[in-house]
């Protein structure tokens, strides 16, 4: 067990905790099970970073104090330095940098996505979170799959979706992808 993984969980049964929310009811608003969202509290298991923008809405505080602890404070801008965003390490397959996580009260949380090329015979693991998601391919070639539909994004390519339905994205040509992600 990751000790950041355990001690954002910790943060999140502890803010849960004192806004009078069950586990049961911050499962439900976040359509997973409850033993599942137990495992996530427990630090158990990663929690994906839309889940963590998710559960941050619903307990109205902002995302940057459930990764680090500290309350964010900057509310006309912040400026995140090329490679200085926080690592967010959500998803085995894919690698996060936040990159406005001092901005309070955001409406959205953008990220800079890798995702390293894989030997698969099979789709990546596919998650779904509630909202929306802006994706833009900054290098390399993604494959998306989206609701039973498999797209191939080149550099400069975008999407926008609904991500209540289930997606992922892979790596092609062996050459690790990035992108810019917006999720609403």
């Amino acid at each position: 067990m990751n000790e950041k993984t355990k001690e954002i969980g910790s943060r999140i049964f502890e803010l849960r905790d004192l806004s009078e929310i069950s586990a049961e009811e911050m499962a439900e608003y976040l359509k997973i099970d409850v033993e599942k969202y137990r495992e996530y509290e427990s630090g158990a298991l990663d929690i994906p970073a839309s889940i963590l923008y998710e559960i941050a809405h619903k307990l109205g505080v902002d995302m940057g104090l459930l990764l680090t602890g500290e309350e964010t404070r900057m509310h006309i801008f912040t400026v995140t330095r090329k490679g200085k965003g926080a690592a967010v390490e959500r998803r085995k397959q894919y690698k996060y940098e936040n990159l406005a996580e001092k901005f309070i009260h955001k409406k959205a949380e953008p990220f800079i996505v890798t995702v390293d090329p894989k030997d698969m015979d099979k789709e990546p693991s596919k998650n779904s979170h509630p909202g929306h998601e802006f994706d833009y391919v900054l290098e390399g070639t993604l494959k998306i799959y989206i609701h039973n539909n498999e797209l191939i994004l080149e550099e400069g390519d975008s999407i926008f979706f609904d991500s209540s339905y289930e997606h992922a994205m892979e790596a092609l040509n062996n050459k690790t992808a990035k992108f810019l992600a917006i999720v609403m």
